[in-house]
């Protein structure tokens, strides 16, 4: 991933996520629920906005962008005490091995070349009994809409290393060693989006 283009995209990515209001809250409602009073880590924060709407509810929140440009967006307005903003590769976490209850990620791993390596991080860094929550872009391709915004993101420089169907991308994770609780496919502007929570198969285990 090219680091300077998603600082070049900070400013204008929260605009993005904001326009699809029904869809995340959906999102904020049942992760709020989800993380109360835990100890919650989120990967790809982006500009922050997903955890400033979730944060209140967890104990205490960390949420990390490998952007500088991003955390910097993260950072500015008011937000609970409690969340914390900080720079981390999510291939290689700062942090030691079962400290959080609950992962988040959204719609990030799906623009990683390695995805599998940031699965792995996850499962090092979470509790034994911990949940993984990952929605994530799917069918980037489903709708004429689809298409030509994966094109426009291309040419800006953000390209989609992987482009699942919603059932391929439970499939990638099942293959990753996660039993999936509960999904929910929505149709946000102008990519769908899965909405999953994991935890480890003890199967696999």
């Amino acid at each position: 991933m090219n680091k300077k283009i998603w600082d070049l995209y900070a400013p204008i990515y929260e605009r993005a996520m904001r326009a699809d209001k029904k869809v995340y809250q959906y999102m904020y409602d049942r992760i709020s629920q989800i993380i109360a009073d835990k100890e919650v880590l989120e990967i790809a924060t982006g500009p922050g906005l997903l955890a400033k709407h979730v944060a209140d509810a967890a104990k205490k929140m960390i949420a990390t962008d490998y952007s500088d440009g991003m955390i910097a967006e993260a950072k500015k307005g008011v937000y609970p005490k409690n969340l914390i903003f900080e720079v981390a590769d999510a291939t290689a976490l700062p942090y030691k091995d079962d400290s959080f209850d609950v992962v988040l990620i959204a719609n990030a791993l799906h623009v990683m070349p390695n995805p599998e390596k940031a699965l792995s991080e996850i499962d090092r860094v979470l509790k034994s009994d911990g949940i993984l929550i990952a929605p994530n872009f799917v069918a980037h391709k489903g709708t004429f809409i689809s298409r030509v915004w994966s094109k426009i993101l291309q040419i800006a420089g953000i390209s989609f290393e992987h482009q699942w169907s919603a059932t391929g991308y439970q499939d990638f994770l099942k293959q990753n060693g996660w039993e999936i609780l509960h999904s929910r496919e929505m149709q946000a502007r102008p990519i769908a989006i899965v909405y999953v929570e994991c935890v480890r198969d003890a199967l696999r285990r």
